[in-house]
């Protein structure tokens, strides 16, 4: 009997360790940790290529590479600067937050690949096109207007279209050489692009159009008053229609995107979640055709796992660390670095002190949110960790440097000078007024700094440090309880190395190296 308990516990742990290590080897939701919103997707050969919207920050519109849908590495930007005036500048008190650049559309066309975007900054449309998508060079075609949300399709009968637009969904017909709007071609596409979800119900954006099997597939969100993102689809074999709709998912609140299909035959659906302070972070849903309706999900949910390869990591394709050394020929800075707004490109380098990256002072600003030459990178989940060592040699009377997470409600920890002493301190912006937690007395000229970040089931939390010897590692000031804002910034939070001047212009801080980990310190 004591055998056949025993065989039987065997049997049952082997089997529970097979299924372990079956979903081990899986893909798992979400994708990508991080913030990568808006995302739109192609797939050229065995390629897939993806795009997604970074607002204020520069270059801009990401291009992202993938050979299994799952594990995404940087390759290019459509833009490095998308304008120059004061709001893109940083200037006279104006900036592009909650603006910049939106939602994009990525397509492949007689071998050219073509990225637009539009922004609420400027109100124009621009379309980017390119022969090779990850070397350019970029060719730039600018629309006076500013087309919401807009998707553009290559028709098969050599037309190309625009859709765009929230609730009334809106078409035109394109010029050949994409340059604007054909004369009496614009009209009302869907009158009310929420009508399949019901009454009291929100946005009716983010259109995503695709032709599969000679029918028209229309993506739009939704949010019901109450409720959560929801898909609709509409269908219809013209593209002018008559259109049908309905919803095709609502769980997890789950929803803009489109579709992408396997080189094997297999779909899915690319969507994105709202997930607090990280941002809004990306999913794939699989899905099947029935009646000539794609239908989401495993029994209309959001799987956990998913029947691709496992992710390696958001190290190095997403994020990265730099020690900030550069080779003859290499870039300045690697693809996974952007700029809060535009750079003032001679305040900046990483040749003028072998190994470091050095921030100057060109200007004097008040607030941290009004500075430029903040350089910024991704934050991910569930947890990471940002460290860099400073060296504040050359930071003159009222500097202020360090790292920061970065959004409206920031944290920073760094170095600051007054009456011609040094100070290590901490500063939360978390109730919109920039407050000093703590601020110690600093005797060395180099300080190791680090935040680290929890994302876990929402937490959002951020905790700081300092180090005199980069091994003893002190917190300092209070935890930050990080916060998603909508209208203001509206990305997820990110790391941010910065040095600005509240007195004097003409100091710099030097930044040694900027280390980016999965972990973070259980202990603290």
């Amino acid at each position: 009997m004591r055998n056949s308990i025993y065989a039987v516990a065997l049997i049952l742990f082997s089997v529970l360790t097979f299924k372990a290590s079956a979903q081990e080897g899986k893909a798992k939701n979400p994708v990508i940790f991080a913030d990568v919103p808006d995302m739109s997707m192609i797939r050229v050969g065995d390629t897939y290529y993806m795009s997604s919207t970074t607002m204020h920050m520069n270059p801009g519109v990401p291009i992202m590479k993938s050979k299994d849908l799952i594990n995404w590495k940087l390759v290019n930007y459509a833009y490095r600067t998308l304008a120059d005036m004061d709001e893109t500048n940083l200037k006279n008190g104006k900036s592009e937050y909650g603006h910049g650049s939106w939602a994009s559309c990525i397509r492949y066309h007689n071998n050219t690949y073509y990225v637009s975007t539009f922004s609420g900054t400027t109100h124009k449309t621009y379309i980017y096109s390119t022969r090779n998508i990850e070397k350019g060079p970029w060719n730039l075609i600018t629309l006076d207007a500013q087309y919401h949300d807009h998707t553009i399709f290559f028709d098969d009968d050599g037309k190309t279209y625009i859709i765009w637009s929230v609730r009334k969904l809106m078409i035109a017909e394109l010029k050949d050489d994409l340059s604007g709007v054909k004369e009496g071609t614009q009209k009302v596409l869907i009158e009310d692009a929420n009508a399949p979800a019901g009454k009291n119900v929100a946005l009716g954006e983010g259109s995503q159009l695709f032709k599969v099997n000679g029918k028209y597939y229309l993506f739009n969100i939704c949010w019901p008053q109450g409720g959560m993102r929801t898909v609709v689809v509409h269908r219809a074999d013209n593209i002018t229609g008559p259109w049908e709709g309905k919803v095709v998912l609502q769980d997890k609140g789950v929803a803009q995107g489109g579709l992408i299909d396997t080189p094997d035959g297999r779909w899915f659906a690319y969507l994105f979640q709202d997930h607090g302070a990280v941002g809004r972070i990306p999913f794939l849903v699989p899905v099947k055709w029935e009646d000539g309706w794609p239908v989401l999900g495993v029994d209309g949910k959001v799987p956990e796992t998913l029947d691709l390869p496992a992710s390696k990591g958001l190290i190095p394709g997403i994020v990265n660390s730099d020690e900030f050394s550069r080779k003859k020929g290499e870039p300045a800075l690697p693809l996974v670095w952007q700029w809060n707004h535009n750079p003032d490109n001679s305040l900046w380098s990483v040749t003028e002190r072998k190994g470091f990256l050095r921030l100057k002072t060109g200007r004097i600003d008040s607030l941290f949110l009004k500075s430029r030459n903040t350089l910024t990178q991704r934050t991910i989940g569930p947890v990471c960790t940002g460290t860099t060592m400073l060296d504040a040699s050359n930071m003159k009377e009222g500097d202020f440097a360090g790292l920061s997470v970065f959004q409206r409600k920031f944290g920073q920890v760094g170095v600051k000078v007054l009456n011609g002493q040094k100070f290590v301190f901490m500063v939360s912006n978390k109730t919109d007024v920039p407050t000093e937690l703590e601020s110690l007395a600093l005797l060395q000229n180099k300080v190791y700094l680090k935040i680290e970040c929890d994302f876990r089931n929402k937490i959002d939390v951020a905790k700081f440090f300092y180090s005199l010897d980069g091994k003893v590692w002190k917190q300092i000031g209070g935890e930050l309880k990080m916060e998603y804002t909508l209208m203001e910034h509206f990305m997820g939070y990110r790391f941010g190395l910065f040095n600005y001047a509240t007195k004097n212009i003409g100091g710099y801080a030097d930044f040694d190296y900027f280390h980016i980990s999965d972990q973070i310190s259980e202990t603290n």
